[in-house]
């Protein structure tokens, strides 16, 4: 999982247009998709002026990744960022995006998910084009696929100059091979901005415009929270499997991959992912989130009224479940109440890539406040539990300062298989709920009761 964001400054007659205000924009963008990827931080832009992309990327969080000197070095009236997770490849500098190619035309590219058949591709480049490729990550192969392609149609045409129907030719391509979830942008050398979705819509793009001293800017963000930020009117979705193109000039042209599947949007956006602020396909994430609570609160009401279950107080892991902790009790009736303060210096340690990052983030990031923990029996809500780590923990400090008993409510249902589109639990073996039953689940995490929302409810709440 990963943020991206493109944007767009239409060409006007104005000569005295700041070349830097879509690499600006990039980075503020970028600023409010922090959540997306922690591990990295990067932005391309393309100078029609001089005709040269511009590139500065960096490890590390946006606002270490850049400053005033290098953002002002990146010219163009369009950019593409990227804040990076890494789920394909390694977190080398070689690695980072975005990444761009300069044969047969000039491209650069970005992109939010995961190829799963990216070794199979690999191979099949390198032994059918002798292609060797400069880094681990699944982007390049997408570069490689669509620089094929165009380099295919020019050899065919005999001509150099291309518009949308090569764009949809090479974007087309890369859809028949790579099996996957991906959002991705591009920025095309003398073209403009590109950006292009999987069949089946797994990762999220919006689109965004804005009007301003007569400029028209246009915005592809993994996010609404993006386009909010910059002052651009959410336009919609992209759709599963389209592809559309912004020129220089602003005009929009968009196609529809013939093949596309049935939707299968990642509830984990909702769930736990995506900012509370965005609204993805239609669904805004905070309503989902309040509507998550209310269903779960459901399942519970039963076991409090038969005296199955005493609760003093319901309490959020925040933030992600604060929003349907809030919900729930005021569906039971109950008090809410802040029994964990997050430190906002450390990383989500569901996104860190080995267990022992992720077991010294849990101890780093919660800190429990006595006087709301001491002698009550707690309601525990929580977004998700992937592989026990955090979950146990907070068992464990809940318990340690004070807590008489504590019950666990998830508003997923429970995680037993491995995801390969981008979200970073590929290993069925690293899910606790993985051949388990919920009451062998509750018993590794150390509590008596644990309720997980039904996949119905999750649907219907989103």
């Amino acid at each position: 999982m990963c943020g991206i964001i493109g944007v767009l400054k239409s060409q006007t007659d104005d000569q005295s247009l700041d070349q830097t205000t879509a690499a600006y924009d990039a980075y503020r963008g970028l600023m409010t998709l922090q959540h997306r990827g922690q591990d990295a931080a990067g932005i391309m832009t393309f100078d029609e002026q001089a005709g040269h992309f511009h590139s500065h990327k960096k490890k590390g969080y946006v606002n270490q990744a850049f400053n005033e000197e290098n953002l002002s070095d990146l010219k163009g009236l369009m950019a593409i960022g990227h804040n990076r997770y890494a789920t394909t490849g390694s977190n080398s500098d070689s690695d980072l995006q975005p990444m761009a190619v300069g044969f047969p035309y000039g491209l650069a590219m970005a992109h939010n998910g995961n190829l799963v058949n990216y070794h199979s591709l690999k191979k099949s480049l390198k032994e059918e084009t002798g292609l060797q490729m400069m880094t681990h990550n699944d982007v390049e192969i997408m570069l490689q696929l669509w620089s094929l392609n165009m380099h295919k149609q020019a050899q065919a045409n005999a001509k150099v100059e291309y518009g949308f129907n090569e764009v949809v030719s090479a974007a087309t391509s890369i859809m028949k091979q790579a099996d996957g979830g991906f959002a991705t942008v591009c920025l095309v050398s003398g073209l403009g901005l590109v950006g292009f979705r999987d069949p089946q819509g797994l990762r999220p793009l919006v689109l965004g415009k804005k009007v301003e001293d007569g400029q028209v800017s246009y915005c592809l963000a993994s996010e609404t929270i993006a386009l909010n930020f910059l002052g651009h009117e959410f336009v919609r979705d992209i759709l599963p499997g389209e592809i559309i193109l912004i020129d220089k000039l602003g005009e929009i042209q968009t196609h529809i991959y013939e093949e596309v599947k049935k939707p299968s949007f990642c509830m984990f956006e909702w769930v736990y992912f995506a900012a509370a602020e965005s609204s993805l396909e239609k669904s805004s994430v905070y309503s989902a989130r309040l509507k998550l609570g209310q269903r779960l609160a459901s399942q519970i009401k039963g076991p409090i009224d038969r005296g199955e279950l005493k609760v003093d107080v319901v309490c959020p892991v925040p933030d992600t479940s604060r929003t349907a902790s809030i919900a729930l009790a005021e569906e039971l009736g109950l008090p809410y109440r802040e029994g964990l303060i997050k430190n906002r210096y450390v990383q989500r340690s569901f996104i860190l890539k080995d267990q022992e990052s992720r077991k010294k983030a849990v101890e780093l990031k919660l800190s429990p406040v006595r006087s709301e923990i001491e002698n009550k029996d707690i309601l525990l809500v929580d977004d998700s539990i992937v592989r026990g780590t955090t979950s146990k923990r907070i068992i464990e400090l809940l318990k340690k300062f004070g807590a008489k008993s504590v019950t666990l409510a998830i508003t997923s249902p429970p995680l037993r298989y491995g995801c390969f589109y981008g979200i970073d639990f590929p290993n069925d073996q690293d899910l606790i709920a993985h051949g388990k039953d919920i009451d062998h689940i509750a018993g590794e995490i150390g509590i008596d009761h644990l309720f997980y929302l039904t996949q119905e409810d999750l649907k219907e709440a989103i």
